[in-house]
């Protein structure tokens, strides 16, 4: 008996199988990074802007040490959360640009009506996320220390605890954004940088705005990141705070993405993606 054909859209219903295949994130995995080692201009615009933004706050940082005892006191309070930034940024593009690649090249239909379940999908991106982030802040750290001194690694467990603090939100952040564009067409993390406290405390905005930045992870980290290097005082409250607040952030993106990606697949606006 003839089987009845299904056009391309009931391809693209989510589809059951088997579990989570670490195989299948690993093919991933391997088909950006070669991506990546294809072209050295990808790997170099992945270091260009990080190495940028740390020389002109680096610089500024010199010369507000020489001026002002505050800054000669907290060594690196600017460079650091400079460096801590670019790890947000960094983290949510490395996530957001294979994506969108994919939906430029009319590729992502394709994957999605393989055996590669959304769900692999979304950690193979995470980890290709952690490496470009090492291509282009690993360099950076390296020559913060070089010109200016600056050991990012010498907070020990705070940097740790900083750094996963950040990459998940920037999942988040990740998974929200993609899919907006999933569903909607052609998010920018940028928006955040006023609000999160970045070169400043939260004391410093306006009473109407600091609860906006206080349900923002990166908030504490910062707040963290400065007392740590004025206070040399590990804040596991704010590292709490953030933790439990990224939990938040990052299921909600992971069920906000969810649900966009099954209305684009009932819709077929995956088969018209990069249009």
């Amino acid at each position: 008996v003839t089987q009845p054909t299904r056009n391309r859209s009931e391809l693209l219903l989510p589809h059951d199988g088997p579990a989570a295949s670490a195989r299948r994130i690993g093919a991933m995995v391997r088909r950006y990074w070669y991506l990546i080692r294809s072209s050295w201009p990808r790997a170099a615009e992945l270091i260009y802007w990080p190495f940028v933004q740390m020389l002109m706050w680096g610089f500024l940082q010199t010369h507000l040490a020489q001026t002002s005892s505050y800054f000669a006191h907290a060594g690196g309070l600017m460079i650091g959360g400079v460096l801590l930034w670019d790890i947000l940024v960094r983290g949510q593009l490395g996530y957001s640009v294979p994506f969108l690649e994919e939906m430029w090249s009319r590729n992502l239909g394709n994957l999605l009506m393989s055996p590669l379940k959304s769900g692999e999908l979304i950690v193979a991106l995470m980890l290709v996320s952690l490496i470009r982030l090492a291509i282009g802040v690993g360099p950076v750290l390296v020559l913060a220390y070089l010109f200016f001194g600056f050991n990012m690694l010498a907070l020990g467990w705070g940097f740790v605890l900083f750094f996963a603090c950040l990459m998940i939100m920037s999942w988040a952040l990740g998974l929200v954004g993609t899919g907006v564009v999933l569903r909607y067409g052609l998010g920018a993390v940028f928006v955040l940088l006023p609000i999160a406290c970045v070169y400043y405390p939260v004391t410093t905005l306006p009473g109407w705005l600091q609860p906006v930045a206080l349900a923002l992870p990166p908030t504490y980290v910062f707040e963290g990141l400065r007392a740590l290097l004025t206070q040399q005082v590990l804040r596991f409250d704010l590292i709490g705070r953030a933790l439990l607040l990224n939990a938040l952030w990052l299921g909600a993106g992971y069920v906000f993405f969810q649900y966009l990606l099954r209305s684009a697949r009932r819709k077929g606006g995956l088969l018209r993606l990069g249009e």
